[in-house]
C-alpha cells in the first residue's frame, strides 16, 4: 500500500500513543488482541487497520482524552480511504449492449370477403396511453399494504447492520443499548493463515493481500471462508461506571447445503505472533452448535504462553471493553449462521443479533477441493500438493 501524507499522519499518532504508554509491542498487543508484528505495522504505516475499534482501544489504554480520540479517528478515516483506493481493482470494460431486435412487422391480412364500399368504416379502437399494467398495479398495492401494516404494528424499518433494540413494553419508545459493538469478519489465524473458496481458475485470482485488505480481496473475488471463519466481536459499555453484563453467546445456523465445489486458495504468506484471548470454538456440523470457551495462546513473545479459557458472564464498561473471538468450523456443509449475545444492565435485559452486515456469516467445508498456494517468486498460484485439506 503506498504511503501518503494521510497514512504517515495516522501512523505518527499511533506511534505517539505507544511511546506515551511505554509498554512493549508484545504487552500492548496482548491487551489489544493483536500480534506484536501487526501493532508494529500500524506504527510504521505499513498497514492501516480495517477497523477503527482496535486503534480506539489503544487510545483508551494509553489514556487519550475525547479530543485526542476524535483526532485519531479523523486521521484513520483519511488513511483508510488511501488503503481502499490502493486495494480497489481496476474497472473492467463494460461490453457494448447488443442492438435490440426490430419489432416484427404485422402479417398482411389474408384474402377475405369483399367489403361493401357503401358501408361506413368501423371506428378503430385507440390504445390507452399511460395505463399501468395489471402486475404493476398489484405490486404497488402490495407495497402500500405492507407499509401500512408496518406502521400500524409499530415496527419501523431498520438497516440490516443495526443492532435490534431491547424489548420494551407496548406503547413505550425503545431505549438505546447501554453498549456498542462491532465485528471483524475477515480475520486470519495469527494474521496470516486462512483459506478462501473462490469460484475462479488460478489465473483469474489476484495474489494474496495483506491481512488488513482481506475484506476488499474477498469481496472482489466473491470468496467464502473455507473450513473456518474467525469472527471478532468487540463490546464496549457507554458508561465508565455502570457495567453491562454479557451472559451468553448463542449460535444459530439458518441454512445448510453441500460444501461448495470451488477451488481453495491459501493465504499463508508469513505469520506474526498470535494472541487469542476469550476464544470460542463452534462446530457448525453439529445439530445444535454451541460456542465453547477454549484456552487461548500468546505467541507474541519468545515463549508460547497459554491463556486459560474464561466462561461467561463478562462485564464491560466504556473504559474496559471486551473482545470475543469465535472460530466457526465445518467439514461437511456450506453453512450460513449468526450469533446472539445475551446481556443485562440496570434492570434491563436483551439479546443482540450479531450478523455480517445484516447477512448471515458463511463457512463452507474444503475437503476434496483443489488447493492452491501463491508462489511469490513466480508470481502465480501453484497446486498445494502438500496441503492435506482438513476443512
Amino acid at each position: 500500500m503506498p504511503k501518503d501524507a494521510a497514512v504517515e499522519e495516522f501512523a505518527g499518532l499511533v506511534r505517539a500513543l505507544k511511546a506515551r504508554d511505554g509498554r512493549s509491542y508484545e504487552a500492548l498487543g496482548r491487551r489489544l488482541s493483536v500480534s506484536a508484528s501487526t501493532l508494529h505495522r500500524y506504527c510504521s504505516g505499513a498497514t492501516v487497520p480495517e477497523e477503527f475499534a482496535v486503534v480506539d482501544r489503544l487510545a483508551l489504554l494509553c489514556g487519550a482524552d475525547e479530543k485526542e480520540r476524535r483526532a485519531l479517528e479523523a486521521a484513520w478515516t483519511e488513511a483508510d480511504r488511501t488503503r481502499r483506493r490502493a486495494a480497489s481493482p481496476a474497472p473492467m470494460p463494460v461490453p457494448a449492449a447488443p442492438e435490440s431486435n426490430p419489432e416484427p412487422s404485422a402479417p398482411e391480412p389474408g384474402p377475405g370477403p369483399a367489403a361493401d364500399p357503401s358501408a361506413p368504416e368501423a371506428p378503430r379502437a385507440r390504445p390507452r396511453r399511460g395505463a399501468p399494467a395489471p402486475l404493476l398495479v398489484a405490486a404497488a398495492v402490495a407495497l402500500v399494504v405492507l407499509a401500512l401494516a408496518a406502521a400500524l404494528l409499530g415496527h419501523p424499518t431498520r438497516t440490516a447492520s443495526a443492532p435490534a433494540p431491547a424489548s420494551t413494553a407496548p406503547g413505550r419508545t425503545a431505549a438505546p443499548l447501554p453498549f456498542t459493538w462491532s465485528i471483524g469478519s475477515q480475520l486470519w489465524e495469527g494474521g496470516c493463515g486462512h483459506t478462501y473458496l473462490v469460484d475462479r481458475a488460478p489465473r483469474a485470482v489476484a495474489p494474496p493481500p495483506v491481512a488488513a485488505d482481506s475484506g476488499a480481496w474477498a469481496g472482489t473475488h466473491g470468496a467464502v471462508h473455507g473450513g473456518e471463519a474467525l469472527v471478532r466481536i468487540t463490546v464496549q459499555g457507554r458508561s465508565p461506571s455502570d457495567a453491562v453484563v454479557l451472559h451468553a453467546l448463542h449460535v444459530r445456523v439458518v441454512d445448510r447445503a453441500a460444501p461448495l465445489p470451488w477451488n481453495a486458495y491459501r493465504m499463508d504468506n508469513g505469520c506474526g505472533g498470535a494472541v487469542t484471548p476469550r476464544h470460542f470454538t463452534v462446530d457448525l456440523d453439529r445439530p445444535r452448535p454451541l460456542a465453547r470457551p477454549v484456552d487461548g495462546l500468546d505467541a507474541s513473545g519468545a515463549e508460547v504462553r497459554k491463556i486459560p479459557a474464561v466462561s461467561f458472564p463478562y462485564k464491560v464498561t466504556s473504559s474496559d471493553p471486551e473482545e470475543l473471538l469465535v472460530s466457526a468450523r465445518t467439514a461437511g456443509c456450506d453453512c450460513r449462521w449468526y450469533l446472539e449475545l445475551e446481556w443485562s444492565a440496570g434492570g434491563r435485559t436483551g439479546t443482540v443479533r450479531i450478523t455480517d452486515g445484516g447477512k448471515p456469516f458463511r463457512t463452507s467445508g474444503t475437503r476434496g477441493r483443489p488447493a492452491y498456494v501463491h508462489d511469490s517468486a513466480e508470481g502465480r498460484w501453484i497446486t498445494d500438493s502438500d496441503s492435506g485439506q482438513t476443512g
